[in-house]
């Protein structure tokens, strides 16, 4: 039954991706930069002003918030599971009156892989941990409550709160967090400096910056691969799947907007961060940027 699930799956995206790739999309994919008017960004391929960016992608994660977890497996194919367990391997929390800011963090999954670490925790002395979950949308903040609930890991003296905020104005004190992560979020920031300077502004001197983000593939074959599985097949199964084409055609037209590793590990070093290091992940799909407040 699930093989036959499967083929059905892929017929029906096989009549949705009979459209080739445009020329302008080719460009992109190919890393060819777009210049922007004075207030202008880009909302996938699209330019816009930039006062009109958030709201774009605040209605796309409006939209996609019920489905976003089933789309999350059926688009890696479980594979940003293997990611995340990965990222917080990197963070090594050491779960010891930690504060974490887990921005652009709806829907939970870091935070949750954070407190399933302290559960393991539970006969070993140690200060309360602290994590703040802050997303700009109100919808994703209840689907990841609403998972909190469900997944019952409440830990003793460990607490958990829900914060709607703009990653660029976030309403914390100076020097207020330990930890701060975000992951497949900052690139839908319309000022990615800004984010970045303000989780500098809200991270203890030694606190650690963590960013896990859809990053550049550089071998050439993997990359043409990668591009075909990208906008021939994840719209339509957005369509398919979540009944939704334009929030996941622009998922992969926001990826090749996105800074190349080195680009991004310099915007880090400029925000103020020191001893910053990436590492790429499957080939660079996905990276881990990592700096100290020092």
């Amino acid at each position: 039954m699930l093989l036959l699930r499967r083929i059905v799956l892929y017929r029906q995206i096989c009549k949705l991706s009979l459209a080739p790739i445009s020329t302008k999309a080719k460009e992109d994919a190919l890393g060819n930069s777009t210049t922007h008017e004075p207030g202008e960004t880009h909302f996938g391929f699209q330019t816009v002003k930039e006062s009109d960016k958030w709201k774009k992608v605040h209605k796309v994660f409006e939209e996609v918030a019920a489905s976003y977890d089933l789309m999350n497996d059926a688009m890696s194919m479980g594979v940003h599971r293997v990611w995340k367990d990965m990222f917080i391997e990197r963070l090594a929390p050491i779960g010891n009156g930690v504060r974490l800011l887990d921005m652009a963090g709806g829907t939970g999954d870091i935070s949750f892989r954070y407190m399933k670490y302290l559960q393991k925790l539970t006969t070993v002395a140690r200060n309360p941990s602290h994590v703040t979950v802050c997303d700009i949308n109100q919808n994703m903040l209840d689907v990841g409550q609403t998972r909190w609930e469900r997944l019952n890991l409440h830990t003793a003296g460990d607490t958990i709160e829900w914060v709607c905020a703009d990653a660029e104005k976030l309403p914390f004190d100076d020097s207020s967090y330990s930890v701060y992560t975000i992951a497949f979020g900052i690139r839908n920031c319309t000022h990615i400096d800004r984010v970045l300077a303000e989780a500098y502004r809200v991270l203890k001197p030694g606190g650690r910056f963590m960013c896990l983000e859809f990053s550049h593939v550089n071998n050439e074959y993997l990359k043409w691969m990668y591009d075909q599985y990208s906008f021939q097949v994840i719209p339509p199964m957005g369509q398919i799947l979540a009944n939704q084409w334009q929030p996941y055609q622009y998922l992969v037209e926001s990826i090749r907007k996105f800074p190349l590793q080195n680009e991004f590990k310099a915007m880090i070093e400029n925000a103020g961060f020191k001893c910053v290091q990436y590492e790429n992940l499957t080939f660079g799909v996905v990276a881990i940027h990592s700096g100290f407040k020092l």
